[in-house]
């Protein structure tokens, strides 16, 4: 085939300049093109078609430069030079200067035959320039004999670098992967651990890889993810390219990279005069020695074939068009390649009645021809683009353009930002192959609205698709922080503000919460929390020492405890507390072990000035909260028995539950009182203990030894509280509450109330004065219950005989008596049952202890109990003394049955009260003792005991009438046994009671 042409004058010179990447080819072809009056040049793919007409652009003006792709055509009307795809070159047009670049494409199974027919066909009036590699020289001198080769070698020197994970690919460099799903991945490992990528695919429209380079190109991010589309004259700045595989899907079928595809992607890598690597990253096996020979010294086969497909097309009829498209290669050396979308799609149509009906005229077949070969962009593998081209053809034929409303109606459609990566790609698929359709001016009635209207949904949609991957795969923060960190820390610039916000080279990273860093919220993952360490760590070097000093400085105020014994410290301008260290137990309650909390940023010997301060501020907490305990203390330094009972309350911090009427007597609690310290019915305490601050670092220190968080206080000046729910056990009565019944009373209240109580029944049952259910803060039907647990029941009032007149008579409380202790000696004859029962009230307890039924005593006959008042008791609540838990925990009885006893009850304080010597009367006033009235003199037979009554002799000396002894606190172990007789404390008060 001659290259001449009728309308050249002379032959214009023919040239080839051949050689590996990096040899400046494409610049040589735009200056020789830009010094022409005219020129066009074809690019295989629209991405470099539009970076060099921008390129042309910017030399020559807008006005003069043209861009001819399948999808964009931008025409003024004196354009003089033009960038093109090579399937929209137009060979119509006369041009000083044509060239082709990437010639070798031409032995492409799929698109050579248009690279073939270019390299047979198109020539410039003056000067036509062939761009590729070394490897198509032999058919190109066979195929056009009269060019002029030209070798170029490479610029720079490309060097295999070997494998390297991920995380270790020096910056500058790109990652090449052949699958949408690879370079997602990748992408997303590169975010994790180096900051983020660009992504580059061959799917992308020119404003979405534009945008995406911008980013590399600026230094933005320091990796490129991208399919091979790179290696087609993508020129940026990448200094190592490392394949993540060597197999791709060429469309038809998976398979190995050849060599020569492997060496333009991996010669992407150096540019200008700037060496460049490449190896294999991720799972990739290592190129061969082989490979790596190859694309070093690029040193490939030749090629031995080109693609052909017939260009000159018999268009009288379908089938006169498919045999032309079929024909065999005129020249040795060309064969036919894949059969291309267009040719499959009017195969197809060809078989439609319809279709060939409408084909009736040479135009009509070139018509059905141009519709055929609209680009099947989204390749669904289905029949959908055949069914779209048949309607295009049917529209065309019959109506002779397309519906405006059909066109503008699926532009509209696809026109959305909505949805995923995925979603986005295949949308601008669809929007690529209407602003194809809309540059046929010829095919629209207003074809520039539609090209309009098509431009604006593709730049929507790619602009979308920029953010969605800039979003997904960089993160901008973290990659120029590494970048700064790998150029050296000693030049971060970083700050700590007042409120702890750490910032380096102006991006937020953290925040310093008292001298623990903790990376920004928005760190999605580990990798990314370590780079904002890293960066973090040049700024809290300084900071943490003024840290240190500021904290010792600190006033009182700027110290607290939390419910999970932390310390926490507000620093001046913090917006909030942080915890500085953590209470663990010590050698006694009130002394634990201060731990600062652990942090990378300080060293031992601040750690120890931590420590030091914190002791001094827990210490002085201690001295102020615990001030009355600490007093007195003082006051008992110089009386030994005293002192005894001051080390046991410091040991339960103030507060010791349990009775202490059969441990001290009236002169030593008089001694007490003295000092501050009451011994009541139901603990041993400090009154001044039992206020708000006192009992919450009491709180504070009972949580810490029993390894729990510190249960909630109720509010104060309440007298009394239903139990909490989350207090464990032992809380309430180391706190100062006493179990009454259904509720919990304040212990000071509980005193009083059960002391004015003893003193009013303390000869006989009494009134119940009016105000005592609301100093209790009890319910009246609750109230009956709250009495008992307290040790007093309610005695119903007697109603009025029948036709007595009067008030009725008031409700009477009483010491509280066990039900179990029943009357087992002769009956009175003639007395009733009721009166013997109140015979037996007043003559006090019978001695029957192997009847007892072990439950509490009932209220008033009558006074029904409130629901739930009769189940076991709770925690801390006084227990009939017959009960097993009674008479476990009642310590060894004195036996002095025949003895004197000594009389009284108790009073308030926990005292006696004298017995009235008239309910004794004298001995000898009394007469003679019945025969059965008291116990037999004289030995008692094995096994048999009288159970005859005591008489009103008063409660016994070796009872506790407040109950059981209440829970240990955690402070202290459970004693589960009698004390021990040879302790000091033991011999002391054998001493004061003087027995030996």
């Amino acid at each position: 085939m001659s290259p001449s042409s009728d309308r050249q004058m002379f032959p214009s010179r023919v040239k080839a300049v051949l050689g590996p990447t990096n040899t400046g080819k494409t610049h040589l072809a735009i200056t020789r093109l830009l010094a022409h009056s005219s020129g066009i040049i074809g690019f295989p793919l629209r991405l470099l078609a539009r970076e060099n007409y921008d390129r042309m652009v910017a030399a020559k003006g807008e006005r003069n430069v043209a861009l001819i792709t399948g999808e964009e055509k931008i025409i003024p009307p004196g354009a003089k030079w033009f960038a093109c795809t090579v399937e929209a070159m137009p060979l119509d047009r006369q041009a000083e200067f044509v060239a082709v670049d990437e010639i070798q494409l031409c032995a492409d199974a799929d698109r050579g035959h248009v690279f073939t027919d270019r390299l047979l066909n198109a020539r410039g009036l003056v000067e036509t320039m062939f761009l590729g590699a070394e490897t198509i020289r032999p058919l190109l001198q066979r195929l056009v004999p009269q060019a002029e080769i030209e070798s170029r070698p490479r610029l720079s020197q490309l060097t295999y670098a070997g494998p390297a994970k991920l995380t270790r690919l020096p910056s500058r460099s790109a990652v090449v992967a052949f699958s949408a799903g690879e370079v997602y991945a990748i992408a997303e490992a590169i975010r994790r651990r180096r900051g983020g990528c660009a992504v580059v695919m061959g799917r992308l429209s020119p404003r979405t890889r534009n945008a995406q380079v911008a980013l590399y190109q600026n230094r933005e991010v320091d990796f490129l993810v991208a399919t091979d589309a790179i290696g087609m004259g993508l020129n940026m700045d990448v200094d190592h390219v490392a394949f993540a595989n060597l197999q791709k899907f060429d469309g038809h079928r998976p398979r190995l990279l050849h060599p020569q595809e492997a060496a333009q992607i991996a010669g992407r890598a150096g540019r200008g005069m700037r060496d460049g690597t490449f190896g294999v990253t991720a799972d990739c096996p290592p190129l061969s020695d082989e490979m790596v020979y190859k694309i070093e010294g690029h040193h490939f086969e030749p090629l031995t074939t080109l693609a052909w497909r017939n260009s000159d097309l018999d268009l009288a009829s379908i089938d006169g068009l498919l045999n032309s498209l079929s024909q065999p290669p005129p020249f040795q050396g060309l064969a036919r390649g894949n059969d291309a979308t267009d040719y499959v799609t009017l195969e197809a149509l060809s078989r439609e009645a319809d279709v060939r009906r409408l084909a009736d005229s040479r135009a009509r077949v070139r018509l059905l021809w141009e519709a055929c070969q609209i680009p099947d962009f989204r390749k669904l593998a289905d029949e959908s683009h055949t069914r779209f081209c048949a309607r295009v053809f049917g529209h065309l034929a019959q109506e002779g353009t397309l519906p405006s409303d059909w066109v503008a109606s699926q532009i509209n459609y696809l026109d959305n930002t909505e949805g995923d990566l995925d979603t986005l790609m295949a949308r601008l698929s669809g929007i690529r192959i209407w602003t194809y359709v809309a540059a046929r001016a010829d095919w629209l009635k207003d074809a520039t609205a539609m090209q309009e209207a098509a431009r604006a949904a593709e730049d929507h949609v790619s602009d979308a698709l920029h953010e969605r991957l800039t979003a997904r795969f960089v993160d901008r923060r973290a990659a120029h922080l590494i970048r700064k960190l790998d150029e050296g820390e000693d030049d971060l610039l970083s700050a700590v503000a007042r409120n702890g916000d750490v910032v380096v080279e102006g991006h937020p990273v953290g925040q310093v919460k008292g001298f623990v860093f903790e990376t920004s919220a928005d760190a999605e993952d580990e990798e990314e929390r370590k780079v904002m360490l890293r960066a973090a760590r040049r700024a809290l070097r300084e900071e943490m020492p003024r840290r240190v000093a500021a904290l010792e400085t600190a006033p009182d105020d700027a110290f607290a405890l939390t419910k999970f014994q932390r310390i926490t410290w507000k620093a001046e301008g913090a917006d909030e507390p942080a915890e500085v260290a953590k209470l663990k137990p010590g050698t006694s309650p009130e002394k634990p072990v201060i731990e600062p909390i652990d942090s990378e940023f300080i060293d031992s010997a601040q750690r120890d000035r931590i420590r030091a301060k914190l002791a001094t501020w827990f210490d002085a907490l201690v001295a102020r909260d615990f001030a009355p305990l600490i007093e007195a203390e003082g006051k008992a330094a110089e009386d030994a028995e005293l002192r005894g009972h001051l080390f046991r309350l410091r040991e339960y911090l103030g507060l010791l539950p349990g009775g202490t009427e059969r441990e001290i007597t009236p002169e030593l609690r008089g001694k007490l009182k003295a000092i501050g310290v009451r011994a009541g019915r139901f603990a041993l305490y400090i009154p001044e203990m039992l206020k708000p601050r006192p009992m919450a670092l009491r709180a504070q220190l009972w949580a810490l030894q029993a390894n729990s968080a510190v249960p909630s206080l109720p509010g104060g000046g309440l007298v009394s509280i239903v139990p909490p729910r989350d207090w464990p056990r032992g809380f309430a009565a180391t706190m100062g509450w006493v179990q009454a019944g259904p509720a919990l009373v304040r212990l000071d209240v509980a005193e009083r109330i059960a002391g004015e109580l003893g003193h009013l029944t303390r000869r006989s049952p009494a009134a119940l004065p009016m105000d005592v259910a609301s100093r209790l803060g009890a319910k009246a039907d609750t109230l009956p219950a709250v009495l008992n647990a307290l040790g007093f029941r309610l005695i119903a009032p007697e109603p009025l005989e029948e036709g007595a007149h009067g008030p009725p008579a008031p409700q009477l409380v009483a010491a509280r008596r066990e039900d179990g202790h029943r009357h087992r000696g002769p009956r009175r004859e003639g007395q009733p049952a009721e009166g013997r029962q109140r015979d037996g009230e007043r003559r006090g307890r019978g001695r029957d202890r192997q009847n007892r039924d072990g439950a509490q005593a009932a209220p008033a006959e009558g006074t029904p109990l409130p629901e739930g008042a009769e189940t076991a008791p709770t925690e801390g609540a006084p227990q009939a003394e017959g009960t097993p838990a009674a008479r476990e925990a009642r310590p060894p009885r004195r036996d002095n049955r025949h003895g004197n006893r000594q009389s009284g009850e108790r009073n308030a304080e926990g005292g006696q009260q004298g017995r009235p010597a008239g309910d004794r009367g004298n001995r000898q006033d009394r007469g003679p003792r019945p025969s059965g009235d008291g116990p037999p003199r004289g030995p008692r037979p094995e096994g048999q005991r009288f159970d005859g009554p005591r008489g009103d002799r008063g409660p016994r000396r070796d009872r506790r009438d407040d109950g059981p002894p209440q829970p240990r606190p955690v402070f202290e172990a459970r004693r589960d046994k009698a004390a021990d007789p040879d302790s000091p404390f033991a011999v002391l008060a054998r001493l004061k009671l003087g027995k030996t």
